[in-house]
Order: C-alpha cells, then sequence, then structure tokens
C-alpha cells in the first residue's frame, strides 16, 4: 500500500446506549455434602455496566426467567456405601386408598452387594411407606367391596440406624397415663343431650386406658376416628362386638398403626384385631345416620420387640423433649426415636427452642434432626442452629436426632 496515501487514524463513539442489566454469578460455595451428591449454594445477584464497571442492581431490573439457581448439584467424590431400595410393593387395597411399602437395604458402592445397615447410619434414608390409591370402589351389591376381608399390611416400619447421642430425656405434662378421654360429660337430661354427650366423648378423642369399650354408633359425622394410646413396651388388640355397618352403601371401618393398616365391612362381628404396636387409630365411614360399631380394647405385653430401649413415647397435649449433649468418645449405634401421638381431633406443633448441632453442621449431612408426619410419611431434616417450627397434619409425629 506504500504508493497510496495512508489515511488518518479516527476514533468514533459507536453506542451511546447502556449495557442492560445481568445476571451474575460468583463461583459455588462449599458442597453439602462430603460425598455422594450434594448441593452448593452460589450468590447471584444484578449488575450493570455504566462506564466501564458493574453496579448492583435491584434483582427486578434483570430477566426473571433467565435468573439462574443459587443451589447447584456438586459430588466431591463416590460414597463408599448407600441406601438402596426394592420395588414399591402392591397397593394394600383393591379399591379406594391404601399403602404402598419398600424394603431398604445398605449397599456397598464397589461390591454393589448389600452391608451391615451401620456403614448407612450417616446418610438420611428415604420413606419406606407412601399412600396410594386403587380407583373407586363399586357399590353394587354383591361385588367386591372394600370391606370385604381384613386385609394385613407388611410391617413398614423400620429401625433407622445411625450414629447416635445419648438416650434424649423427656417430660410428659397434664395427661396421667391413666387418663380417659379428655371431654367431660355434664349434667343435663334428656335422650338428646345423652347423644350428643356420647358423640363428644368419643369422637376424636385419645383413650390412654389399659382396656375399654368404646361405642361408635349413633354418630351425627360421617366421619369419627378415635386414638388408643399405651406405653411402649405394650401392643392393643381390639374386639369387635357390633356392627351395624351397610357395606353395600360403601361404609367402611379402617384401623391404622405404625406397623399395619387395615380395613373392613363384612363379617366385623367378633373379629380380632392386634395393632402390633402401643397405638392404634380407629376411623369409621358411614352413610346412614345411626350405623356403627361398638369396639372393646385391651392391652398387653408385646409379643415381639418393635422399638429401641432409649425410644420414648409422648402423648401431650404439652411436652419437653431435650437432647443432651454427647460426651467425647461416647458413640451408640442406634437412633433414639420419640413418639408423639395427640387426639385426632389435634395437631403438633414441635418448636426448636435451641439447637446446637456442632461447627460443621452447615458442611454435612452427619449432624441433623429428623421429624417425620406420620399421617403423610413426609419427611423434614433441619440442619445447623435452626429455632425451627414445625406442625404436623395429622395427630402423629417422630423425631430422630442424629449424631
Amino acid at each position: 500500500c506504500q504508493p497510496v496515501p495512508k489515511p488518518e487514524s479516527r476514533v468514533e463513539v459507536c453506542d451511546l446506549n447502556p449495557c442492560p442489566p445481568r445476571w451474575k454469578v460468583t463461583p459455588a460455595g462449599p458442597c453439602s455434602s462430603s460425598c455422594g451428591l450434594g448441593l452448593a449454594v452460589q450468590l447471584v445477584t444484578c449488575v450493570q455496566t455504566l462506564h466501564g464497571q458493574e453496579v448492583l442492581q435491584e434483582e427486578h431490573l434483570c430477566p426473571v426467567a433467565e435468573k439462574p439457581l443459587t443451589s447447584v448439584p456438586c459430588v466431591i467424590r463416590t460414597c463408599s456405601y448407600e441406601w438402596s431400595f426394592s420395588e414399591w410393593s402392591e397397593c394394600s387395597t383393591s379399591c379406594g386408598n391404601g399403602i404402598q411399602t419398600r424394603q431398604d437395604f445398605c449397599l456397598s458402592s464397589l461390591t454393589h452387594k448389600p452391608v451391615n445397615p451401620l456403614f448407612c447410619r450417616r446418610f438420611p434414608k428415604a420413606i419406606v411407606v407412601r399412600g396410594c390409591s386403587a380407583g373407586p370402589c363399586p357399590e353394587q351389591e354383591g361385588t367386591q367391596s372394600p370391606g370385604a376381608g381384613l386385609q394385613p399390611v407388611t410391617p413398614a416400619t423400620h429401625l433407622t440406624t445411625a450414629a447416635a447421642v445419648t438416650e434424649p430425656r423427656h417430660k410428659d405434662l397434664d395427661v396421667p397415663l391413666s387418663a380417659g378421654p379428655q371431654e367431660q360429660t355434664k349434667p343435663g337430661g334428656g335422650e338428646e343431650d345423652t347423644a350428643k354427650r356420647s358423640f363428644l366423648c368419643v369422637c376424636g378423642n385419645l383413650f390412654l386406658n389399659a382396656t375399654g369399650t368404646i361405642n361408635m354408633t349413633g354418630m351425627e359425622s360421617r366421619d369419627c376416628t378415635v386414638a388408643i394410646g399405651r406405653p411402649l413396651r405394650e401392643e392393643i388388640s381390639v374386639t369387635i362386638l357390633e356392627s351395624s355397618l351397610n357395606c353395600s352403601a360403601g361404609e367402611v371401618l379402617l384401623f391404622s398403626g405404625r406397623m399395619m393398616w387395615r380395613m373392613g365391612c363384612r363379617k366385623l362381628p367378633l373379629s380380632l384385631i392386634n395393632s402390633r404396636t402401643n397405638t392404634l387409630i380407629v376411623k369409621q365411614r358411614v352413610v346412614l345416620p345411626g350405623n356403627g360399631v361398638i369396639l372393646q380394647y385391651n392391652s398387653r405385653t408385646a409379643t415381639k420387640k418393635y422399638y429401641q430401649d432409649c425410644d420414648q413415647q409422648l402423648f401431650g397435649p404439652r411436652g419437653e423433649i431435650v437432647n443432651p449433649v454427647q460426651l467425647p468418645g461416647e458413640r451408640q449405634e442406634l437412633v433414639c426415636r420419640t413418639f408423639i401421638t395427640v387426639a385426632p381431633r389435634q395437631r403438633i406443633s414441635i418448636r426448636a427452642l435451641n439447637t446446637e448441632l456442632g461447627p460443621e453442621a452447615n458442611h454435612t449431612h452427619f449432624n441433623y434432626i429428623l421429624v417425620r408426619d406420620v399421617s403423610t410419611m413426609k419427611t423434614v431434616v433441619f440442619h445447623g442452629k435452626q429455632q425451627f417450627l414445625w406442625q404436623s397434619t395429622g395427630s402423629q409425629a417422630e423425631i430422630e436426632f442424629h449424631e
């Protein structure tokens, strides 16, 4: 180009409009798990470049649909052991609502064979019981109804193993174990008042006596639920003395406990149901006024041990659970559980007043508090130093303290 005159260099402004706000992601923090799949938290901010510098802006100025995740999956290394599960069982009923169960196993990642569950004690375990629906039940006379028999279900409660703290202490306030239902009858006259008092004293109550009779006939409500509770180490047996349920109309009687689920309608009189644990919930669904059942229950020492020696049972209505500090060098191979059962018409609130899960509680899954809502089998895990408030959807809950 030497023979051609060289033009002068020029600089021109090409765009005077500022760049639009955009999302900025900082490097992810530490992984929440020391092995296996965990979560890493990353900081996501809305920034805008002005005069060559990034300026922090309010989040609504950035496109909401394009915002990156604040938590991303992470894996440091493969865990040596992990929980594995069998396939879900068939629904426990041929129609209507039932439950499904599955078996849990602790597997070695090297041999892919089951090992002692103690090797998986550091890892939270998924649920082994869930609800299912087999479709509506036929109502025609002569067809198979939900009450065509009492169908037992394979036990679905397993003892969770983990490195645990020392035995939890508890205080169970206000209701002595020998107390009956909390509703008290008041003096009055007339058969109508007597029927109303009978309804108030049965439906929605928790019965804590060693033996008793429960009359669920003549209830004003379609659904009537009662609960029976006894100390750990006992189990409950129920005999159905009388039944006027109309099976073809869809009326049914349901029994549920931690290790069983049964429902029936036909051939109920003089049938015997065993809870296999210390609590039992009985729910009656009627369509026609005046129908119902009369039950007689007894308690006895459990034939098989379904609990751990350090487990505790609370019946409310108020109580306190204290998990003591673990002494140096102490190790316990089982997680002690606290079971809470209140009257079916009531719900449970658990407030953590103070939690000290150790300096590494925010970086590992070794230290945590597990709370299970028994009615939905939904499990919530609390880490760190949370002062949480948990509320149930039903009248039963379980608590486990891990490490």
